[in-house]
Formats: structure tokens, sequence, C-alpha cells
């Protein structure tokens, strides 16, 4: 280098020609598909894979693809309601195109199920698989009807899994259920998250699911457990409901009206005793949890439990100030088995709604009683607390769940991994 710090001309020639040098190394596939793995959206995947023939070989690669739906969501595609009536999302939201894909390939019908497809109830959707049981009238003594002819399905890519009944020596030790006019509330059925593997995600996983039944008898609250892996039900210890809550008024009732799901646990607000209930779905075991004492003054039911970040629970707590404003306190847990809440904010809204449970960050809330915003669905970012129209409607949504799956593309996956044929189980196919 000369005097005055320019570089001699031989030194800018070695230098361009190690910069030419090494823009002509290849990127390994790995660092590729790492790379591609830290792309935030489904979307951004599927343009990649159209960029290059490379490219395209690495993200249609099956190991690849199950790497990235674990460790991204499953976007939220729409609203399916209890009429089979599916909601897509609509422009501007973005997953808006997959939403539109997914209404004309899945089938929200289930005319793929045996029987008459009416006369199947959606009980729970979870990853892009939707839960059904047969429609019957329950009465006394009818134990054995609510323990029967479950299934699971994938109306995307029409399989579905006919559930075994629960054998005998778990149901007979069971008290028959006090069956009422609110017969829906005295056992639900519900879909689990999966369980955590710091793995690699393996086909027989991403096919992998566990569904729970919970039932209340008159001195017993009973859960029993079936796994697709083993395909065999087990019984959740039996917990007494002095056990659970002292002096339960009424045994229990409408205990089951409104389930939520938050970092691994479920939440059921037990409305008469001011309680929460709570399923660790990691230990399989229930536990009561007090709320905020504040919260106890409100209309408990319409509490919404959401993930508020680091592992922590939220919690949505309505209530109404002066000149009628709707506000929420925010609440978030502090950690500990009987959750120690500290109030967060209070935010006033201009709106009224329903919940429609939560996806994490996301609250999703429908039948928005406002004339600037009208009847659909929307997300409430629980960060930022803005509100996102997701769908619209001309008329009321009735009891709206929230469907996300990978849309119909290189990354839908089969979540089913069996079908049936006139009752039999046989596998269609293995994703390997």
């Amino acid at each position: 280098m000369g005097g005055g710090g320019a570089p001699y001309p031989c030194e800018t020639r070695v230098d361009e020609h190690v910069r030419q040098k090494m823009a002509s190394l290849p990127i390994p596939d790995d660092l590729v598909a790492d790379i591609f793995l830290r792309l935030p959206t489904p979307a951004d995947l599927i343009r990649a894979a159209v960029g290059c023939i490379s490219f395209y070989n690495i993200i249609t690669n099956r190991s690849f693809l199950r790497r990235f739906r674990k460790l991204h969501n499953p976007p939220l595609l729409g609203f399916l309601d209890n009429h089979r009536v599916f909601h897509p999302a609509s422009p501007p939201h973005p997953s808006a195109p997959a939403a539109s894909a997914v209404a004309v390939a899945a089938d929200f019908s289930f005319s793929f199920l045996p029987g008459a497809s009416h006369d199947w109830a959606i009980q729970d959707i979870r990853d892009g698989r939707v839960l059904l049981n047969k429609i019957h009238e329950a009465g006394i003594g009818q134990k054995g009807r609510i323990f029967e002819e479950m299934v699971v399905c994938d109306p995307l890519h029409r399989r579905y899994l006919l559930l075994p009944p629960i054998p005998e020596d778990l149901v007979n030790p069971v008290e028959d259920p006090h069956f009422t006019e609110e017969a829906y509330y005295l056992y639900q059925i519900f879909l689990l998250p999966p369980c955590d593997n710091d793995g690699e995600a393996t086909a027989v996983e991403e096919t992998s699911f566990r569904v729970v039944l919970m039932a209340w008898c008159e001195t017993t609250m009973v859960a029993f457990v079936f796994s697709s892996s083993t395909r065999q039900w087990r019984a959740i210890p039996s917990l007494g409901w002095d056990t659970l809550v002292a002096n339960l008024p009424l045994r229990g009732y409408c205990l089951f009206a409104a389930r939520q799901y938050a970092h691994g646990c479920f939440y059921w607000m037990l409305h008469l005793c001011k309680k929460i209930l709570v399923l660790d779905t990691r230990k399989i075991e229930f536990y009561i949890a007090n709320p905020p004492p504040q919260a106890i003054s409100f209309s408990f039911l319409d509490i919404a439990i959401v993930e508020a970040g680091e592992g922590r629970v939220g919690m949505f707590v309505p209530g109404v100030g002066r000149n009628g404003l709707e506000f929420y306190t925010i609440w978030r847990n502090n950690g500990g088995t009987y959750m120690q809440w500290k109030l967060e904010k209070t935010i006033s809204v201009h709106f009224l709604h329903y919940s429609a449970g939560s996806n994490g960050k996301h609250l999703f809330i429908y039948d928005v009683e406002s004339p600037s915003l009208g009847y659909g669905c929307f997300s409430l970012d629980f960060k930022t607390f803005q509100l996102k129209r997701v769908c619209s409607s001309k008329t009321w949504i009735p009891n709206p769940l929230a469907y996300s799956n990978f849309p119909p593309s290189i990354l839908a996956s089969p979540t089913i991994a069996s079908g049936t044929q006139e009752g039999e189980k046989e596998m269609l196919e293995q994703d390997t």
C-alpha cells in the first residue's frame, strides 16, 4: 500500500479475484435448507420454491417439509361453524389466497364419512383435523351413548379414523352421568395438541393425535384419553368433586361450557364457584386455580385465556365502565400452580364480542355488534390490541371454530394416517 493509503493496483486485482471466487462458491444444500426454515410464512416458502429447480428440490423434500411444519404453526384459514359452513379468510387478510384454495379443495360437508353426514356433530378442530361424534338423544340411564361413535377426520385430504369404543372395563365403573336439557355441558370431547418433541418430526408423529372425553357424574368427574399411536383408550384418574371444589353447587352445572387453551393447558371457568379447572396436557393431570379476585365480579364465562409470552398465561377480563363503555383488564400469570396474577393494563374498546378461542398470540372473536364492523370473525392481537377482520358474514355465525392448516400446495400433508372402509381401518399410505 502506498504512503497515501491507496491500495496498489495489484492488490485491487487480487481482492477482486478473491471476491469473484467467493461469489462463485456454491452454498451447501443443508445451509440453504436452514435459511428456508427461517422464512416466516408458508407463502414465502412457496415463492422461494419457484425461484429455481435447486430450491424446489430442497423445499419439496419430505424431511424438510416435516421440519418446516414442526417449526411453524399452520396459518389461520377461516372458521367452520356448527352447520358445516366454512367461512374462509377474505382480503385483505394475508391468508385469503390459501383460504380460497382450501374452500375449493376441502370437503367441509363431510360427505366422505360413513353414514349420513348430518348425523355427525362437530366437536373440535385442531391442526387441520376435525373431531365429530354421532348425534344421539341423551337421557337417564344412557351411559354408553356418549362413549361411542367418534371420528377424527382431515377434510382437506378426505381421510378419517373411526375411534374404537371406550372399553367396558373402563366405562363400567363410571356412574351414569346426569343428563338434562343442557346435555352438551355434561360431557366434552376434544383434541389435544401434539406432544413436544425436540427431535426431528417423523411421518408417524405428523399424523398422530390424541382425544380426550370428559364427563361428570353425581360425585365424580371422569376423563379418558385416546392415542392414535396405540389405538387405545386409557382412563385419567377420577377426581371427586369435593377434591376439586368443595361444596360445588349443582355438582358442576355448566362446567364444560367454555373450554380454552394456552401453553399446554386447557382451562374451564367454573362459573358458580368462581374457580378455574385446569388440565395439564403434558402430565394429563387436573388441578384447580384461582382467578384474580377482581375478575370474580364480572361475567365469569366471558373471560378469555391467551398466551402472554415467555410461557405465561394472560387473561382478558371484560367489564363495563362509565357510560356503558366496555373495557378489558389484562392480567398476567406470574407462574406457579395456583396462578399468581398481576394486573398489566386496562384498555377501552368500542365493540362487543363473543370469544371463538385463540391460537396463542391472537384472540378470535365474532358477532361484533358495531355498525362500522358488521358481522364476521376477527382476530385481536394480544400485544398490540389491534383488531383485524378475518372474514365477513351477512348474518350471525353460529358457534364458529377456528380452522388452521397448511394450504393445499407443496406444504400440505395428510393429518390422518389411516382411513376406514366399511368400518375396518386400513392404511391408505405412509408418508415417508
